[in-house]
């Protein structure tokens, strides 16, 4: 029996998250160009595996040269070598590594590796959720907290917790250390095909803000926002987040 998509996902994304660990600790660079460092190593090496392990499959990542005929194929691999790339360069550990395969559009297998605190979850060993946190905690961007999302978390009574990468927000919640996370900012398949393959498995609403689901290998990637949250506060969520305006 073959290394199945699940132990495939799991094993390149903590071997990725392994290699920019490495590169970190030789501390011959740092900033932006560690980063930039980083996602080329970490690319290659997983761009190379998944072409190697399942080369009748499509490719879709943040750091390569884009092809629509990926489109025409039912399963492509979305990658993200890197998410999280300032933080990463500053020395945090809210950084993180996706590697997922999307089928027929669906975020089917994923693997997020959070290499600064040794973890990997992934969709094929979905882990137990925690009881909901009191009072409720709610993700945000540390630089640009989406208006929706402090709108939506004062309407709830909601702490903000401020995080880095996509994948360590999404995985926050798997995790239990928040119960929400809302992003309205701008985000691309390979920010949360992934992620929103792991909490799925784990059991949490994942769509877009608008209660739609997420659609993965499109010809446009731009995926621009977000819920993952417990399932139990969905339908809450949604609801005031379609009552926000700018004007608010």
């Amino acid at each position: 029996m073959g290394e199945t998509d699940e132990q495939l996902a799991e094993r390149l994304a903590t071997a990725a998250g392994a290699i920019l660990l490495d590169l970190r600790g030789q501390g011959d660079l740092e900033g932006k160009a560690l980063g930039k460092a980083g996602d080329e190593q970490a690319n290659a090496m997983l761009c190379r595996e998944i072409r190697t392990a399942r080369p009748a499959d499509a490719l879709l990542s943040e750091e390569e040269k884009d092809n629509v005929a990926r489109c025409g194929q039912s399963r492509v691999w979305i990658v993200d070598p890197l998410d999280g790339t300032r933080e990463y360069g500053e020395g945090r550990d809210d950084w993180a590594v996706h590697v997922a395969l999307a089928v027929d559009g669906v975020a089917t297998v994923g693997a997020v590796a959070l290499p600064g605190l040794g973890l990997t979850l992934t969709s094929g060993a979905p882990i137990s959720l925690r009881p909901a946190n009191q009072p409720l905690k709610m993700l945000v961007s540390r630089t640009r907290p989406a208006a929706e999302a402090v709108f939506v978390a004062e309407r709830l009574g909601a702490e903000l917790l401020a995080m880095g990468s996509a994948g360590a927000k999404a995985m926050a919640v798997v995790r239990g250390e928040a119960d929400i996370y809302l992003h309205t900012g701008g985000q691309y398949e390979w920010d949360n095909c992934a992620p929103a393959a792991v909490a799925i498995a784990a059991g949490l609403h994942v769509s877009r803000v608008d209660g739609s689901r997420l659609v993965y290998n499109c010809a446009d990637p731009y995926l621009p926002d977000l819920l993952i949250c417990r399932m139990e506060l969905a339908e809450e969520v949604l609801r005031l987040a379609a009552q926000y305006s700018p004007a608010e």
